[in-house]
Parts: structure tokens; sequence; C-alpha cells
């Protein structure tokens, strides 16, 4: 039998059960918004966790992590969380001015002043306009409070940093040599660098530097880089122009206090025609292996074919080596006496004079080599398959163009592949030229 509403009961609107049924209610409501809401789309943005809100922070330029901390508390503390500063890139990819007008000068300044402390990993990426190489030397003139680890000057174009006037670059990176104390890492290519400015460096970061790339550097000496080799007994990797590699470098490095070196890389460039080279002694190399028997010795070379008569006439300890002009027949023999710890080779061009006696040579004397690239020479199939079979497996970068290969009484271009495929364990074809 169906029991009757006491009054009370009915002016409350049914007392406790009532409020059971309104809070009922509420709650079906409010879970309805929240499923209609994660329907549409509506998730709880604010809500994400600070440690996803950093990683995604972490890929966004300058600017945009500047909108996304408008929208709301949580990612505005985000914005500012430490461990989004120690590695920033600053694209200047376009003009400075421009640039600058987007992002504000004012919010620049803010992030250095709050953030400079937190900077340890930073590069800037500029363009060929003299106004983004302009606009990075003012950011590292503000860097008065950091300690920084790794510098890069990075050129994506044509190398901008060498517009500017070479005492308003000197003096914004000499700001960061002064005030880091603990750079690891440096890569300062193509720029106005210079022997004083590089005694600044050594004098506050000794001790700690590891890592230095300074290819095209016109304003540095032999003796400039010697005072680097002199100081920074840490070094384990150095990338340098040619005409600032001499004998008394190589045996700094080789020095008792000096660590091994693991990677060396040396631009071999003609900036003219007929342009002459230094030679470096066979002495000095052969002190650089025993003090550092595993290191990487890297070798561009942009000559002109009358400019290679300094070089692969002693035995060189060269490890990867890359031509990036035509080469003669005599110099690619001359590599294969020579080189005997090449791992890899690279031959731009060479023209039209088949190369099979070079290679043959190079895979009998050279028994750690296990990449090779030919782009415009030319090597009988036969040739080539005999290279294949003497390097065997170890070949694991075999990059050859079809046009390379020349067809002979033994080998066609149809069947080449399966030959080489044999010799090398996988199956291996020729890269074909694109018809677009």
């Amino acid at each position: 039998m169906k029991r009757s509403l006491e009054p009370s009961e009915q002016q409350d609107g049914g007392g406790t059960s009532g409020t059971v049924k309104k809070k009922s209610l509420k709650k079906s409501q409010k879970l309805r918004r929240d499923k209609h809401s994660e329907e549409e789309g509506g998730l709880h943005w604010e809500r994400l966790p600070q440690e996803i809100l950093l990683h995604i922070f972490q890929y966004l330029p300058l600017l945009d992590r500047a909108y996304a901390s408008q929208v709301c508390r949580g990612w505005n503390q985000a914005f500012h969380m430490p461990e989004l500063w120690r590695c920033f890139e600053f694209e200047l990819n376009q003009p400075a001015s421009s640039y600058l007008k987007a992002t504000h000068p004012e919010l620049i300044k803010q992030i250095i002043k709050r953030h400079s402390n937190h900077l340890q990993y930073v590069s800037f990426k500029v363009d060929s306009s003299r106004e983004s190489a302009e606009a990075a030397c003012d950011i590292l003139s503000q860097l008065v409070n950091c300690s920084l680890k790794t510098l890069g000057l990075i050129s994506t174009a044509r190398p901008s940093f060498m517009e500017l006037p070479k005492s308003h670059f000197i003096s914004a990176l000499t700001v960061v040599f002064v005030n880091s104390k603990s750079l690891s890492s440096l890569k300062i290519d193509d720029t106005p660098v210079d022997d004083p400015s590089l005694k600044v460096l050594v004098a506050n970061n000794s001790d700690t530097l590891k890592l230095l790339k300074m290819s095209s550097c016109p304003h540095v000496s032999p003796a400039g880089i010697l005072c680097v080799a002199d100081q920074c007994h840490g070094l384990r990797e150095l990338a340098l122009n040619y005409h600032l590699l001499s004998d008394e470098l190589l045996i700094a490095l080789s020095s008792e206090k000096h660590v091994h070196l693991e990677h060396l890389r040396i631009d071999v460039v003609s900036e003219n025609p007929g342009q002459q080279f230094h030679t470096i002694k066979k002495s000095s190399w052969d002190a650089m292996v025993r003090h550092s028997p595993k290191f990487n010795l890297v070798m561009y070379f942009f000559l002109y074919e009358d400019e290679f008569g300094p070089f692969f006439r002693d035995e060189i300890p060269v490890t990867h080596l890359y031509f990036g002009r035509s080469v003669s027949k005599d110099v690619l023999g001359r590599v294969g006496l020579t080189c005997p710890r090449l791992v890899e080779l690279v031959v731009c061009a060479n023209g039209l004079r088949p190369l099979d006696e070079e290679l043959i040579r190079i895979a009998q004397r050279c028994t750690q080599l296990s990449a090779i690239g030919l782009g415009e020479c030319e090597v009988s199939c036969s040739a080539f398959v005999e290279f294949v079979k003497m390097c065997g497996d170890r070949l694991t970068q075999l990059s050859i163009m079809e046009e390379v290969l020349v067809p002979d009484h033994r080998y066609g271009l149809d069947d080449i592949h399966w030959e080489v495929s044999k010799h090398l364990g996988r199956v291996w074809f020729p890269d074909m030229m694109p018809t677009w």
C-alpha cells in the first residue's frame, strides 16, 4: 500500500528523499554536460599535466610559446618552467625587423632577463640577411647572466655573420665567452671570430671545452688554433679549414696531457684556381695515430685537379674521404696506396676514364672500407663486381648510379645486381637517376 506524504515532506519537496533526488539530478546533468563537452571535442586543456605541457612547449617557436602562455594560468606557469629554457633555438629565418616586430623586442628582453641563467644549450639559426645576423648578435650581447654549455651559430644560406662589422660580432661573442665559464661545445663556422677572441674563450673555458667547429673563419691563424689546442686538453672533436692545420697543432693534440681525440674534420677548399697548399709531415700524423689510434679523420676536398699535388704522396690516416669536385685517376690511384685506414669514400665526379684499376687497388689496400659512393664516374661492370667480391659483406653502404656502370663482355646492366647481391649477402640495385 502506497504511503501518503507527511505535510512536512510535501512542503520541502520530499525531505531527505527530495534532497537526494536533487543531488542526483545535478550530478546527472553535470555528467551529461561533461559527456557533451567531450563529444564536441571540448577537452579540458587547462588540466593537462605540466610534464605534457612542457613537452609540447618545447616544439613551439618563441612567439607561439608566448601566445600559448596567455591561454590560462597553468599554461603561463609552464611557459616559465626552467626546464623549458635549458635548450632553445633562436630562429631568425626572416628579416630581423619583421621578426622583432612580430615577437616584440620586449618579449625577448623579458625572457632573457628571467631565464638567461637557465639557458644551457642555445643555437642561433639565421638566414642570408644581415638583419638576421645583427639580431642574433643583439641577443648574444644580452646573455650577461648566462652559463651556456653549448652555443651554435648556424647560417642556413650564405654566411650572413661574415657581413657584420668584425668588432660588433666579436663584442657580442665575447660576452658569452666571458660569462659562461663552462662551454663544452662551440660551433662558429663562417664567422669573423679571430685570434684574440679565441684567447678569451680559452681563458674562461679551457677546462670544459670538448667540441670546437670553426671552418671558414678567415680571421683565425694557425697560431690562434694552436693556442686552443695547447690550453684545452679535453678537446675530443675539432673541425677546421686546412689552412689552420699544422704539424705543431697535431703534435699539441698528441701530447700526453691531452685526451684522446675522437673526431678531426678538415675542409680542404680552394678559394682560387691554382692556390698553393702546404704539406703535413708523415711523422706528425704518426704521432697523432699513436696518441689517438681510434680517432676519425674526415677530409672534404673541394679542389681543382691541378691542386692535388701536395696530397696523398705519403701515408695519411684519413678514415672518411669526400671529393666534392672532379678528381683525377692519378689521385684516386694514390688514395689506394696511402690511405690504409679508409672507411668511407665518396667521389662526386671523375670524368670519362674508367676507374677499374683504382677501385681494385682500393679494395686490396683499404681493408676497413665499408662505404662507397660514386657519382659522375665510369667503372666497367666486371671491375665493379670484382671490387664488391673483394670487399664482401663489410660494404654496408654501396651507392652507385646506374650510369656509372659500363656493360662489358661478362656483365650487362640487367644482371649486375644479381652478382653484386650475391657477394654482399643482401639484395642490391644501383641507384637510378630521377626522371623528373
